[in-house]
């Protein structure tokens, strides 16, 4: 979430409703041959000697100015509760993705050392509620706007963190690596990635009753700024329909709030053209305002994975999916793995849908979930040598599927499993969607 400078209010770049979605149809699937990855990586930043002690705004200033310093070659990005994203460039293959992301990881960690500072993989922040520390014009928008459907909004803005896999739009013509079969692979391949990598089953030191408590909070701000559009056979018209459907989160003006007082969809906004018209500008823009499990910004952006422990816990997620999605005999597994699962969506689009809430709620406990997960995970492992992988990826996958994924288990078990989170499930709060 980057909060860029007002621009394109010159009346002559003005859209109406037709220009406005000609054009989302027009960005939203690039295609060409596919084959370049690329990945976003959150983490909660905490004290480095006691995680639960919330940190102060002046360190976090501190550190993030001399983070700003370092020659990295991902993009560096704060978000709005303070925790910190690298954004990788895209990259040839998923070991140039690989070895660029941790570079830089090792650079961000040793300044943050400095300032007692210490990245942390989870989902959620178990401890503390939520604190905006950026008072930018575009996150007091959005505050206002997600205020209007509860509490989850807030969560969602400063305490949530992910990983995030980039993948090619695929092929404009039909077939495996088409854009179509990606697409729908995405959203079914999704629950499963959501199921096996859930960490964050813990909110202010207490159970949630969900394996993935960050993908409850995107339920939780309601399927116009978080949900999609129902899977159809031109996903480029379900979603400019669903983008112009979606309310208007903002609007960027050079002094003033940016926030809407009422609800207004994308397309009243370009009939009505109050309180100003829309530009093509201000139509991408809304495009970064909508957060679907799988948005379409040219690329494949699959948003529905918490943040993973450990150093090297992000390479997982990122190497599954690339192997799933770039390797032509992981794809076709992996599209039959998860065919049986899509009767459980309901024709519903995700995350509002059963499939998603299951994946969420009890993650690979479910049987559906886990069997598509195990077949899923091998056709990553086994494609891993074809697309270059070093052994240290391949083992560090290998060892998730046996840890995790054999036994039906995630990382949010391993929370719930020591003494003050078995605890806490005894008697979790009810949260739901």
């Amino acid at each position: 979430m980057i909060d860029p400078v007002p621009a394109g209010t010159r009346p002559r770049a003005a859209v109406d409703e037709a220009e406005a979605e000609a054009l989302i149809r027009g960005i939203c699937f690039k295609t060409g041959p596919p084959g370049r990855i690329g990945v976003e990586v959150e983490w909660l930043v905490h004290d480095i000697r006691a995680s639960r002690r919330p940190v102060s705004p002046e360190r976090l200033a501190a550190a993030w100015t001399a983070l700003r310093a370092l020659p990295l070659t991902s993009a560096l990005t704060v978000e709005p509760g303070g925790q910190l994203e690298l954004s990788s460039p895209p990259s040839a293959s998923l070991m140039e993705c690989v070895h660029v992301v941790h570079a830089d990881l090792d650079a961000v960690r040793a300044v943050l050392r400095d300032h007692d500072l210490a990245l942390v993989g989870l989902g959620h922040d178990p401890w503390h509620a939520p604190r905006r520390l950026l008072r930018q014009p575009r996150y007091d928008a959005m505050e206002v706007c997600l205020d209007r459907t509860g509490p989850g909004g807030r969560y969602m803005m400063c305490s949530s963190a992910s990983v995030q896999v980039c993948v090619d739009a695929g092929y404009e013509e039909p077939g495996p690596q088409g854009y179509v079969r990606r697409w729908w692979l995405a959203h079914h391949l999704g629950a499963v990635l959501l199921a096996a990598f859930a960490n964050s089953p813990l909110a202010e030191a207490c159970s949630t009753g969900w394996r993935s408590t960050r993908q409850l909070r995107w339920m939780q701000i309601g399927p116009g700024r978080a949900g999609g559009p129902a899977l159809t056979s031109d996903p480029r018209g379900a979603w400019a329909r669903h983008a112009l459907d979606a309310p208007v989160m903002c609007i960027r003006r050079h002094h003033g709030p940016w926030d809407v007082p009422e609800p207004m969809p994308f397309w009243q906004w370009a009939r009505h053209r109050t309180p100003r018209p829309p530009t093509r500008d201000d139509t991408g823009y809304h495009l970064t305002t909508l957060f679907p499990p799988v948005r379409p910004r040219g690329h494949l952006e699959l948003r529905m994975i918490d943040a993973q422990p450990g150093d090297d816990g992000w390479i997982v997620p990122l190497a599954v999916t690339a192997a799933l999605f770039d390797d032509l005999e992981a794809t076709e597994t992996a599209c039959h793995a998860v065919e049986p699962l899509a009767a459980r969506t309901l024709g519903l689009p995700a995350p509002h849908n059963p499939l998603y809430r299951d994946a969420a709620r009890v993650a690979l406990a479910d049987p559906d979930l886990h069997k598509a997960a195990v077949t899923c995970f091998e056709a990553a492992l086994a494609a891993l040598p074809r697309l270059g992988a070093t052994t240290h990826v391949a083992d560090t996958v290998a060892g998730y599927l046996e840890r995790y994924v054999r036994r039906g288990r995630c990382p949010a078990d391993d929370l719930l499993d020591t003494p003050d989170g078995a605890r806490r499930s005894l008697n979790p709060r009810r949260s739901r969607p």
